[in-house]
């Protein structure tokens, strides 16, 4: 018993001189040490023998253990050397720098977003921002939403605790706190802290109680424009709306308006894009925004007066007008951070 165990060292090491795949490797290593290898055999035969002989057999049985560990090690090493030396180009320094020169790019809701925000300010709108956490002032009562319409119902929108406290959020009196719905709430509080004339753009995230399908999200973003003046008209409004699709769809665009309700602006429009200028539209008409001129109960909420200033305000969103732009028909992708769907916007 003695001779075969102290042999098999030897045995094992003459046997790995030859290994120069890792598929060989493994098979070596599974003849000599596995469940059913050379070693294992041999530790078996220890319960044969007399007690007296089976402590020394056992210290051997260890130390070829350790001599086969030091033999897989070798090898190992050996064959994955091998491997190395049989890759395309220099052998690899880890301490370098990635060799991949491929670069991040701006998300499409992003690079969509400042579009926009180059156009307007380009006819000198500024951009103003606010807080997404907001109170029903801001966001429905100085913007001449009555308590029962139905944006202001718990289903539609994210209520916070009367508990909670936020930096910079102060309510007057017992008003709620809640997720903005819109940006318009940037308009209230521009109009509280500067005097007209003014033009501003509220782009930001806005949140509702909407269901996620291929057209709607709880959680989107949104740009909002406001100009309040001296005389200002619809004629005015139009014409800036007109400026801005030609702009982002060529100078044979042109825009529709439909009467629409809205609580803070009177008369309220819909506006459309022409689906010929538009990639994967069948339609003849797209729905893009809604508009109108500035309500006077607006102006009064602001402390703003009515009989000298007028306005209008139009409010988009961003994935909408992404959506058309590049002709995407679900609203998921832009969530989902698909490399495969991102890198169609890099450049």
């Amino acid at each position: 018993m003695q001779a075969p165990i102290e042999s098999l060292p030897a045995e094992a090491e003459q046997a790995a001189a030859t290994l120069k795949t890792r598929a060989e490797f493994e098979a070596f290593k599974a003849q000599w040490a596995g469940p059913k290898g050379v070693l294992t055999e041999a530790v078996k035969n220890i319960a044969k023998l007399p007690k007296e002989e089976r402590p020394a057999a056992g210290r051997q049985v260890n130390a070829v253990k350790q001599a086969f560990e030091r033999i897989f090690e070798e090898v190992l090493a050996r064959v994955e050397a091998a491997e190395d030396s049989m890759r395309l180009g220099p052998p690899l320094d880890p301490s370098l720098p990635s060799p991949d020169s491929a670069k991040g790019c701006l998300h499409p809701i992003e690079q969509v977003r400042r579009e926009i925000v180059s156009l307007f300010r380009k006819v000198g709108f500024t951009v103003a921002e606010g807080p997404e956490v907001e109170t029903e002032y801001f966001v429905f009562d100085a913007l001449n939403t009555p308590p029962s319409h139905p944006a202001r119902d718990p289903r539609d929108t994210y209520y916070l605790a009367e508990s909670a406290a936020f930096t910079g959020v102060e309510r007057r009196g017992d008003e709620r706190c809640l997720l903005r719905t819109h940006t318009s709430s940037v308009q209230i509080h521009t109009l509280l802290q500067e005097s007209p004339p003014l033009r501003i753009l509220s782009p930001g995230r806005c949140f509702r109680r909407d269901t996620t399908d291929a057209t709607h999200s709880a959680n989107f973003h949104q740009i909002e424009g406001l100009c309040i003046d001296e005389g200002l008209t619809v004629k005015d409004l139009k014409a800036l709306l007109d400026y801005f699709v030609k702009e982002l769809l060529g100078s044979e665009a042109c825009t529709r308006f439909r009467p629409h309700y809205f609580p803070y602006t009177e008369p309220s429009f819909e506006v459309d894009f022409p689906a010929a200028h538009l990639p994967n539209v069948r339609k003849q008409w797209v729905e893009v925004m809604g508009c109108g001129m500035v309500d006077p109960t607006v102006f009064e909420a602001v402390g703003q007066d009515p009989t000298k200033w007028s306005g209008f305000a139009f409010g988009l969103g961003i994935e909408r007008i992404a959506m058309i732009l590049y002709g995407i028909d679900d609203i998921r992708y832009f969530y989902q951070n698909d490399l495969r769907f991102l890198e169609q916007f890099d450049g």
